[in-house]
């Protein structure tokens, strides 16, 4: 392949990754809305477009014309760069997703990864780290108690369910033997999903993207009883929409992050029986994908919409004293597992 032709590749499938990302975000808010009216035997905005189905253009207009505001007491350049650093890692993270396996054009393979790193978990994990700090300088920079308090239990909230995020990875790491991305994709073909060998590592996994995306129950840092909106209280226009973009863009990262890590990604068994068509098998993968996704996203909803918050002591206690505890049991686990063989031989001994 042309290096020319390599490069506008590149660009077109940033582009078109970017476009869907924001899209997806936009229209998770109606998403919210209506899976909120639905449990909650209510109707859900209905009345910008057929059945609601403008509300997001509504909003998005609503939040640009709105009058944006500065406290006097701020310090503003850091009050600029918060929900910019916030939706700036969100975007980032898509960047290693394997959206399918490779596409035939004009005679050339085109893969449908923006970038396959060999060490795409760490690249992952780094980025998500440096998400924390959007918040924190946010809310610090606008000098206000309830922003304080809310970036203050972010931070911790955050930084204590990484760690067991990344205990459940290790276990994963043991089990595909590889960093990557799109290798961890590629070995989970048939029924050779991850969740199958990583069960407890997936649920471990699950709940830390809650905490790491301050979704409910686990939405200590922005709640309204208490906080007023917490990190994000002073901000409004586009900004505090930055920040809300960021929210939703996490969570659809996560949820494509959990399908791929665990269910699969874009492999569906018994499709390669009725489909053999290569380019046809890859767009049949992506929509594979996305359906898991798309179910993903209704989970965190349902989620938010049916569980109570927990208290901040509760909050730190299920990360410190159950989880980081049950991911180290997982990773003996795994070992003693992937070392059978070698256990059995010496008990026989």
């Amino acid at each position: 392949m042309a290096l020319q032709t390599y490069i506008i590749y590149k660009l077109i499938l940033v582009l078109v990754v970017f476009a869907f990302t924001m899209l997806i975000a936009m229209y998770s808010t109606y998403a919210e809305r209506k899976v909120a009216g639905f449990l909650q035997d209510r109707l859900g905005p209905n009345r910008a477009g057929w059945f609601g189905i403008l509300q997001p253009v509504a909003d998005a207009v609503k939040l640009f014309m709105k009058e944006e505001t500065i406290p006097s007491v701020s310090n503003k350049a850091l009050f600029i760069i918060g929900p910019a650093l916030s939706l700036l890692t969100a975007c980032m993270t898509g960047v290693v997703i394997p959206w399918g396996t490779t596409i035939t054009l004009f005679g050339e393979n085109f893969p449908l990864q923006i970038a396959d790193v060999n060490i795409g978990i760490l690249y992952l994990f780094g980025v998500v780290s440096i998400g924390v700090y959007g918040i924190m300088i946010g809310g610090w920079a606008s000098n206000n108690k309830y922003s304080l308090l809310g970036a203050v239990r972010a931070s911790s909230q955050m930084i204590s369910y990484e760690v067991a995020m990344g205990l459940s990875i290790i276990a994963l790491i043991m089990t595909t033997g590889t960093l990557s991305v799109g290798q961890i994709a590629a070995q989970q073909h048939g029924w050779h999903w991850n969740v199958l060998v990583q069960p407890l590592g997936c649920l471990i996994f699950i709940i830390c993207a809650f905490a790491e995306t301050n979704r409910a129950p686990f939405d200590l840092p922005e709640c309204e009883q208490e906080l007023v909106g917490g990190y994000h209280t002073e901000y409004s226009s586009m900004k505090m929409g930055f920040y809300l973009f960021a929210e939703y863009i996490n969570m659809f990262i996560s949820a494509t992050v959990i399908s791929t890590f665990y269910f699969g990604g874009y492999n569906m068994p018994f499709i390669g029986r009725f489909v053999h068509d290569p380019n046809l098998l890859t767009l049949c993968g992506v929509v594979f994908l996305f359906a898991k996704i798309f179910f993903g996203i209704f989970f965190f909803m349902w989620v938010r919409w049916t569980l109570p918050r927990f208290r901040y002591d509760q909050l730190m206690n299920l990360g410190w004293k159950a989880l980081i505890p049950l991911s180290i049991l997982n990773i003996v686990l795994t070992g003693a597992w992937m070392m059978r063989h070698e256990i059995m031989a010496y008990l026989n001994f």
